[in-house]
Order: structure tokens, then sequence, then C-alpha cells
């Protein structure tokens, strides 16, 4: 990063810190974890052992608590995301096993790109209720918990959500006053401040400001680094009371040198480890720090209002306008580079290879509304929690790539041509570079959805709920798509409607109030515009003529509350379809014929097994394969990439004194 910069970072670090201590030294009780102060002259004879992790999604959309909701629910409370040191969407999701990240393969932006038992979700990223539609490396700072649903989840989440969805529940004013600061300082330059600080504006009322500034470089890979900034402002009156309105304001800049790894080098026949990558030092960086950027920036508006009318029947409204920019350009460093296609050649003893790029500008504006009627009422000896709700978005969509021209540079040895090239086995990322990045032709598409769902889950008694869920979207895309040159550009009309229904039908037996056995069936549908994965490209050519991919899955299982609800337990057995998608099945010749299968099980536990001993994490165990692809695709019958066999994950502590885990 620039001087500049990475002075004015310092200073915000610096000036945030000094802020959180002052703000914190009156007396403004840390809140515990129900959020109310503790009061310092008190605090021996507070007990707080044991006492359970919150476990309940926000979302009204679920209508019964998660020990009676038929199908694998992990939720991830800030308790968990603070003790962790997690600073990204990523770290956090490291604690929920069954859940991988790409990393740009396939054409992909570098962004958040989460797969859910073999499934890409980059689409099915939410924030308080509202899809997340923008490319970008998601914070922490004002996350107060993370709610993951696996599985086809549709009637919850919409279009795409086969595999499952990821709900970030950002932090909320409260009734009380106050200040918690944090500074951490650790090696490769590693510096992070954060505050979050509350007001109480009344009875009613309050305030709270949250803020994040960091910078560093990644361990062990040479000149990759980064730093951003954020904030978070929310503002809310009526708390407590019938009416509740909350407006908030959410801001994100980061920046960083991207970083696509060590290349894969199968045909080098040299110095490559078994799964052919190059057997170089982890360090080896490929890119060029003169030409080489990522910046993501995030812009939100939000308001959040609900009105209770009776202990039985809530009516909730959130409205969100978002602006977010993905923007970078990156060494692509041959990944499955050859010698005997040119794109490495051995001169005078060394392998030489060209430094080739991908880049992408891409924002996204999205406007949506979501309104929700949650209730609950008897009838015929039944009792019913139901929820129905209106989802009306639209996202507006921009996407080029930059023509990356090079003047001078590390002239490349013969054969080899131009210049970029670096040594394989020696990369130097601070080769000079100067040239031009102009970005190219822009492809745009503006995306409508109207959503209208319902769910209800009525107990028979006291032994038995079923749970029902149906939704209807209508999905719509219309755009064009930029091909030529500068000089001669060509646009071309895209577009396409679908409409699709898709269901959630489960059963839960109570063998206790605190513990239950389900089975369930739920179905998802993905428009083709997106079921490739990536959430910022629209449609293509000829896609109105496709019907969605459909997605289908099976799932029994058993959840139990411990220990006085300390502890939660649970375990399923799952099997997933996906189908429809289009595959080339001869020469010329398309269907829509693809067909991929995944089946697994899943063991989750949170809470704490005595007053003392926290625990959070899982296993998680998937047989995947491709059973239909195209004609000449040689991984049929091979299992799907970014799904793991197997996947652990465990997090523990040990409150040896009130003051020491």
């Amino acid at each position: 990063m620039s001087d500049s910069r990475a002075d004015a970072l310092r200073a915000l670090l610096f000036a945030s810190t000094a802020a959180g201590m002052l703000m914190a030294a009156p007396a403004l009780a840390e809140p515990g974890p129900d959020g109310e102060p503790q009061d310092a002259k008190t605090l021996e004879t507070v007990t707080v052992d044991g006492r359970p992790v919150r476990r309940e999604p926000r979302s009204p959309e679920f209508t019964a608590p998660l020990v009676d909701t038929p199908r694998s629910v992990t939720i991830i409370p800030q308790q968990i995301i603070e003790q962790t040191a997690a600073t990204s969407l990523q770290d956090i999701l490291r604690n929920s096993p069954g859940i991988t990240f790409g990393a740009g393969e396939g054409g992909q932006p570098l962004a958040d790109r989460p797969f859910i038992r073999g499934q890409s979700s980059g689409n099915n990223v939410f924030v308080d209720g509202i899809r997340d539609s923008g490319g970008q490396q998601r914070e922490v700072f004002n996350l107060e918990q993370v709610e993951v649903i696996k599985g086809p989840d549709a009637v919850y989440s919409g279009r795409g959500s086969g595999g499952g969805s990821i709900n970030l529940g950002s932090k909320a004013p409260r009734l009380t006053d106050f200040s918690r600061w944090g500074l951490g300082v650790g090696t490769d330059g590693w510096l992070r401040g954060t505050i979050d600080q509350n007001w109480n504006l009344g009875e009613t009322a309050g305030l709270r400001l949250n803020l994040m500034a960091a910078e560093g470089d990644v361990a062990g890979r040479d000149a990759v680094d980064y730093d951003k900034w954020g904030l978070g402002l929310s503002l809310a009156a009526g708390l407590g009371t019938q009416t509740t309105g909350t407006f908030s304001y959410y801001h994100l800049t980061s920046n960083q040198m991207p970083d696509y790894g060590i290349p894969l080098f199968t045909k080098i026949g040299v110095r490559t480890t078994p799964s052919g990558i190059l057997d170089v030092p982890y360090d080896s960086f490929y890119g060029l720090e003169a030409r080489d950027y990522l910046t993501n920036t995030v812009d939100a508006f939000t308001a959040d209002f609900e009105h209770r009318f009776s202990p039985a029947l809530t009516l909730h409204n959130v409205s969100r306008y978002a602006e977010t920019l993905n923007d970078y350009v990156v060494t692509n460093p041959g990944d499955g580079g050859r010698i005997d296609t040119g794109g490495v050649a051995l001169i005078g003893g060394e392998y030489w290879m060209k430094r080739a790029t991908k880049s992408r500008w891409n924002p996204t504006r999205t406007l949506a509304n979501v309104t929700d009627l949650t209730g609950r009422f008897s009838t015929g000896g039944l009792r019913h929690n139901f929820n129905i709700g209106l989802e009306l978005a639209r996202e507006d969509n921009r996407n080029a790539s930059y023509i990356v021209t090079t003047t001078s540079g590390t002239a490349c040895p013969a054969p080899l041509t131009g210049f970029d090239c670096t040594r394989v086995y020696d990369p130097d990322p601070q080769d000079p570079w100067t040239g031009t990045i102009v970005r190219n032709l822009i492809s745009s598409n503006t995306t409508d959805t109207v959503g209208l769902y319902g769910l209800d889950s009525i107990e028979l008694g006291e032994r038995f709920i079923v749970n029902l869920g149906l939704r209807y979207d209508d999905y719509s895309v219309e755009g064009r798509n930029a091909s030529g040159t500068l000089a001669a550009p060509v646009y071309t009309p895209v577009g396409g409607d679908w409409t699709f229904l898709n269901y959630q039908v489960g059963l839960v037996y109570k063998p206790t109030a605190s513990s239950s056995v389900y089975a369930s069936w739920a179905t998802s549908a993905t428009p083709p515009t997106i079921s490739a994965g990536d959430q910022n490209t629209g449609g293509a050519v000829g896609t109105e003529l496709l019907d969605p991919e459909e997605t289908e899955s099976f799932e029994i299982g058993a959840k139990a509350n411990l220990f006085g609800e300390r502890l939660a337990l649970s375990g399923a057995a799952f099997f997933l379809k996906r189908e429809n998608a289009q595959i080339q099945v001869a020469p010329g010749v398309f269907e829509q014929a693809g067909e991929a299968e995944v089946r697994g099980v899943e063991l989750g536990v949170s809470g704490n097994i005595t007053r003392a001993w926290q625990v959070f994490g899982g296993y998680t165990w998937m047989d995947s394969e491709l059973v239909s692809g195209p004609y000449n695709n040689v991984n049929i019958g091979d299992p799907l990439a970014n799904t793991p066999e197997h996947s652990f994950s465990l997090f523990t502590t040990y409150r040896v004194i009130p003051s020491l885990s």
C-alpha cells in the first residue's frame, strides 16, 4: 500500500482506539451476553456461568424454534465470532463444516463464493434477510450472528439456493449505554482496531456506532497486503413498544493485493508435487506490485419497521438500497500452463512464464423490500405458527474487463515475446511495469424478482409437528451483452422470464420438550442466468429458452437441547440431487440433462458441557458424484469440486477463572 494511505490508516486506528478508551472511561460497563451492562462494583456477584448461547434465527420465516425445525441450520453467535478472532466471512464459516470457498476458478470473480453441500451459493448470501448480491469480500465487525441454512431452502431464500443460504445478522441499537473497543497487533504488520458504542437516547430509542480499521500483510506470502476500514451506524426508535423503526447505514472500503497463489504445471516435468503444483517456497508470489490491485466498496442504507398488533400477530417490513463495487486486475500465473503449448519455456537452464491477467469492473445496485406477517392461531384442535411474506427486488449489474497493455517491464527472453515474464522458480513481484489499464466494453443487466411465500408449523398435540412451506417466484432478466472492440462495439440484447414453485414438507416427532426427530423434503430452482454460480453475470444469448435447474433434498435427523438448554446437539443424514443443467450430449447438440448427487452425514454441537467448558463445532461427511455431464467430460462419475469427503471443525474454551479462559 502507499505510504500516505498507510499513514492515514494508522492515524485512524490510533484515533479509534483512543476514542474507545475515552468512551469506556466514564464507567460505561461492557455488556454481558444479553446486552445488559455489568456494574464493576457488583461484578463478583453476577453469575454468567453456563448461559445458553443464542441459537435461534432472526428471520421471521422460521415458524418454530430451531430444535423443532426439520432441517440442518447452524447459528454462529457473536461470542464465537469474537473468541475465534474472525475478521471475514470465510473465517466465520470455518466453524461450520460442509462449507468451502471458491477462489476465482473458472473465470469466477474474486469475491466470497461459498459452496454448501457441493453447490455454489455465492448468490445466496443475505444481510438481515435481504439478498446481498454484489460481489465482495465481507467483513464481520458489524455482525451479531451468522445463520447457515443447509440444503435446498427456496421457501426461505428464493431462487438459486440449491445448497443452502447464509444470513448475516447486523448489530442493532439497544436501550443500554455501553462501549466496547478492541486493538489487535500481530505479526506481518497485522493491526486492527474496532469500536462498538451504544447510546441510550431515552426510554425507547438507541443509537449504535461500529467502526473498524485494519491493515497488514498475509502471513507467508510475499507482497500480499491489505488495508480496509468500515462503519456501521444504526438508529432505533420505539424499542420495547408495539412499533419499532430502525434506520441503518453501512460502509466498507477494502484495498488489497490480489493473490492467485502458486500455479499448477502438470506438464513441466520437473520440481512439481504429485498433484502437479510447483515445488517452490510457499511465499512465492507471481503478481506485480506495480500493476495488480483489488478494491471493494459497499454502501448500504436500510429501513426496518415492525409492528405488533397483538402477542399473536406481527408485521415486519425491511427495505434496503445498496451499492457495491468489485474492481481488480490480478495476475493469473498460468494455471495448467504447459511447456508444449508455449505458456512456459526452458531458456538458459531456467523455466520462464508469462504473467497473464484476469480483471473485472463490476458495480451493482440493489433495491429490495421484504414484508412478513407472522402469527399464531388455533383451529380444530391444531395450533398454527405461520409466516406469509412478499419479496420485491431489483438488481442492476454492470460488468466489464480491462484491457491491460504493457509498454515496458521485464522483457521476455526468446522464444517468449513481449514483456511481463518471470522466472517460474524465482518470481519477483517488484519487477518494473509501465502500461495502461483501460476499461473494456460494458455488459449490463437488470434483474427483477417477485416472491410470494407462506410457511406453517402445525402442532398436532404435544408430540408431532408438521412443517409446510410454499414459495412462488417470478424472476426476469433484461440486458445486453457487449462484444467486439472499443472502436467497433457490438451489443446483443439478452433476457428471459421464469416462474417457479418450490416446496418444503417436514414431519417432527418430539420424544421430549427439548428434543426432536424429523424427516423433511425440500426443493429449489436456479435460473439459468446464475447456474454457473457467478452472482454477478447476467443472461447469455439463448438462456431464455432454458428451464431452471432443479434441486431436491431428503433429510432425516435429530436434535436435542441438554443441561437446561445450555448445550445443543444435532445430527442429520441427507441426499441431494441437482438436475436439469444444460450439457452438450453430442457435438453441437445440447440438452438439459446434467445431473449431480451428494449424500452425506452431518453432526453438530454448540453450547456448554459444564458451566466453564464451552464447545462449538461439527463434522460432515459427503459422498458426491457428477452423474451426467458433457459427452466428452472425463470427470463423469468423479466427486464434485469444492466438496470434501470429510470436514471437521471444533472450537472449545475453558474458563479457569471469571476473567480468564
